[in-house]
């Protein structure tokens, strides 16, 4: 029971260290939106479809307002939106993901 237990500590503190390491850069991400995303999303906007803009209140309507569900999107697409899965790295992904929930949560 001892050895379990202090495996799942190690474990912990592992995936604690790589999350640390991974953390978003939203420079990156600012950078990465204005090259992939701003043609359809300039200023938080919907060129497609302008109800479901990237604003907070939209994105909390729409129940997109987290970092899981604007990856998902991101990488999968939907409706109009392409998918950037083969395009973006998984960290350009997430610091992207990063950006949009933080500039939704600051005012574009």
């Amino acid at each position: 029971m001892r050895l379990l237990f202090t495996f799942f500590i190690i474990c912990s503190i592992l995936i604690n260290n790589i999350h640390s390491t991974f953390a978003a850069d939203l420079d990156a991400g600012e950078q990465i939106f204005s090259a992939n995303c701003a043609a359809c999303h300039a200023n938080g906007n919907n060129a497609i479809m302008p109800n479901k803009t990237l604003k907070n209140e939209d994105l909390l309507k729409y129940e997109m307002k987290s970092i899981t569900a604007i990856t998902t999107q991101v990488k999968n697409g939907k409706n109009a939106m392409p998918a950037f899965g083969g395009r973006l790295s998984d960290e350009d992904i997430d610091n992207v993901a990063n950006y949009v929930l933080s500039q939704s949560e600051n005012g574009w």
